[in-house]
């Protein structure tokens, strides 16, 4: 069955980094857009990023735009964010998000905490 798994969530300092990881598995991944969303506590879930299929173009909402980079890495079915320079603010659950016009999939989360 298809599944989205995050990892690499956590405890970081404000200015510090963290690098998540999304491994997806039951579904032609290279197919599918991939994006990153976060949802803080009583907060609507927002969009973070996205990568095409092929991983050669990225976009970024505002708020993480020069700071969190996101990738992709089709022979692995993974996709990576980079987040530096992390603010309180940034503290949320961060879930992977795989897009195709027919089908479309979430994974569980896994939480970043940013603070001092």
């Amino acid at each position: 069955q298809v599944q989205l798994v995050e990892s690499g969530g956590g405890l970081v300092q404000p200015g510090g980094s963290l690098r998540l990881s999304c491994v997806a598995s039951g579904f032609t991944f290279s197919s599918y857009e991939m994006q990153w969303y976060r949802q803080a506590p009583g907060k609507q879930r927002e969009w973070v990023a996205t990568a095409n299929p092929r991983g050669d173009t990225t976009r970024y909402s505002d708020s993480v735009k020069g700071r969190f980079t996101m990738s992709r890495d089709n022979g692995n079915n993974t996709v990576h964010l980079q987040m530096v320079s992390l603010k309180p603010e940034d503290t949320a659950v961060y879930y992977c998000y795989a897009y195709t016009l027919r089908s479309n999939y979430w994974g569980q989360g896994t939480q970043v905490t940013v603070s001092s």
